[in-house]
């Protein structure tokens, strides 16, 4: 690979400093963080590998302008214990890892940096496998392919591809178990749904929603990108600046975290909570608690958008489109169960999720401990 490259599980001792690192590590459970390098193609990446008691770490490579370098570690860091997370609830085989690429995906990205990636990512041997994700394509992943076989989501040959009609459909049956356990009915119809994002989750979720008889509102920071979809699916377009205060019976977050928070809980007027974003409480049991007071259901955001984890998993598998439709579908299942959980036991709703996952964890851990990879060409 040309130019200067870096490849380090440690950070520098200013980041270190600051920013606490083994504690946040050891607190959250992560069992590696790799900070990646390349000078000439400006590759600048994060790879956090949480936990593999159940395989290796699977989690897409997402690519964002992060405003600053801990942004984007305590971006990898959340994101890859979600991912943990979402296998263990989901029954998925695999363990929880995520990757950010420092860099604005409409204008940072090219075919050398990708593959710069890839390279990086095949020196881990198969401990964390790649995917698409927020500001990243399936070309992306078939750039990263020519480098390493650790990545799915390509097209042709066994890959499945774009993963996000499959994770609309886990949201969108998500929404349906929600719907139920808040009105004793799943159909959404006559609803007002508030969808934030017009991404590629949201155009197939604002489908299926309007086939199902909502009333859609519909928003995105690129509006002319939202304006469109709009049209396209019957929905209204609505302002960013109106995304919380537009009056709806369902909003769904399918952008960027954290907008769940002290700012913003204030101002809903929704009964449920239930999208695609990943990590959508800023402070998840504080977030997840007003949510609550509000007498606001929230279903966990790991647990209804499972359904693209499903979809990569089986490529690992051999993929089969139909099985992961059916698993993408068996979300309305899960996610009643985590409601039922919680209103038995008294949990929030993300307390009774985390504690299934955890469950499941700690009863295989024992069986295959850290998911040390696949053996080098070397047999070392």
């Amino acid at each position: 690979m040309g130019g200067r490259s870096y490849f380090t599980d440690l950070f520098s001792q200013h980041t270190l400093k600051n920013m606490q690192i083994f504690e946040t590590l050891q607190s959250m459970g992560h069992e590696q963080v790799v900070l990646c390098s390349d000078v000439t193609t400006g590759l600048r990446a994060i790879i956090a590998v949480h936990n593999t008691s159940l395989g290796p770490a699977l989690g897409g490579t997402r690519m964002w302008k992060y405003e600053s370098d801990e942004a984007a570690i305590t971006d990898a860091l959340r994101l890859s214990r979600g991912m943990t997370y979402k296998a263990a609830v989901s029954g998925v085989n695999l363990g929880g890892g995520k990757a950010v690429l420092i860099g604005d995906p409409r204008t940072d990205k090219s075919e050398a940096m990708f593959r710069a990636y890839g390279r990086m990512v095949e020196t881990l041997r198969g401990r964390y496998i790649t995917a698409e994700d927020v500001g990243t394509s399936v070309r992306d992943m078939e750039w990263i392919r020519m480098e390493t076989k650790y990545v799915t989501g390509v097209g042709g040959q066994g890959g499945s591809g774009d993963p996000s009609p499959v994770t609309a459909l886990g949201v969108y049956s998500g929404m349906r178990a929600a719907a139920h356990a808040t009105w004793g009915k799943d159909s959404l119809a006559g609803k007002r749904v508030v969808v934030q994002g017009a991404g590629n989750v949201a155009s197939h979720l604002v489908e299926h929603l309007t086939r199902d008889g909502a009333t859609v509102f519909l928003t995105d920071i690129y509006e002319e990108k939202a304006k469109t979809l709009a049209t396209k699916h019957g929905a209204t377009f609505i302002s960013p600046d109106a995304v919380f205060t537009t009056a709806c019976d369902v909003f769904s977050p399918n952008a960027l975290g954290a907008i769940l928070n002290d700012d913003t809980i204030p101002n809903l007027t929704c009964a449920v909570v239930c999208g695609g974003a990943n990590n959508q409480l800023k402070d998840e049991k504080k977030h997840a608690q007003m949510l609550k007071e509000r007498n606001i259901m929230y279903a966990p955001d790991y647990v209804v958008n499972s359904g693209g984890l499903m979809n990569v998993a089986s490529e690992v598998e051999g993929y089969d489109r139909e099985k992961v439709m059916r698993q993408a579908e068996s979300i309305y299942d899960i996610t009643m169960n985590i409601l039922v959980t919680a209103r038995e036991r008294d949990l929030l709703t993300i307390e009774a999720s985390n504690a299934i996952a955890e469950e499941r964890l700690m009863k295989v851990r024992h069986l295959h401990g850290t998911y040390i990879g696949s053996p080098s060409i070397r047999g070392v």
